[in-house]
């Protein structure tokens, strides 16, 4: 786990102040699109390769850290293998409270509630790389995101003849 700034604490705890918060949410303004596609599986669930993605900043000890000196945000993914365990893995993200996550990194990356969901049968297996992205980004590290690293991954996915991707926000 990455030393958080005392800068860092102060702005997590700043963001529990309801009053706070309630004043970001409404002056957020998220992404919208116009055309979402969605395509009907075409084989059982238990025959379908996963993925899962999630935006909580995790990424393996061994891999670069998702950059938290750019204010804009990192738009940049990681590889995280299929087989990875907790030991292995590390969150470098500092626009939410990830104590509960650093604990249990299956809170914004299901990996091992996957394996048990594959082991009983229910679920296909995993694609070889789950991805992890870091969330809160803005422009211009947007529009990379939505033209470049978000496309390169689905290339891959797709290469790796990927059923289902998962989705988990952090």
């Amino acid at each position: 786990m990455l030393k958080e700034s005392l800068i860092d604490k102060l702005l997590v705890a700043l963001f529990r102040i309801p009053v706070l918060k309630n004043y970001w949410a409404r002056s957020y303004e998220s992404v919208f699109f116009n055309h979402v596609p969605w395509t009907k599986l075409n084989k059982p669930l238990p025959e379908c390769k996963i993925a899962l993605f999630t935006t909580g900043g995790i990424h393996l000890k061994s891999d670069k850290a998702f950059n938290m000196i750019d204010p804009h945000g990192d738009s940049s993914f990681r590889r995280i293998p299929y087989n990875v365990t907790k030991e292995d893995l590390t969150i470098s993200h500092k626009y939410y409270d990830h104590r509960d996550a650093d604990l249990d990194p299956n809170l914004i990356l299901p990996f091992e509630v996957l394996l048990e969901l594959q082991a009983e049968g229910r679920v296909g297996p995993s694609n070889k790389f789950h991805y992890s992205f870091m969330g809160h980004i803005e422009e211009p590290h947007l529009t990379i995101l939505i033209q470049k690293s978000a496309v390169d991954a689905a290339k891959e996915i797709k290469q790796q003849k990927v059923d289902i991707a998962l989705l988990v926000p952090a």
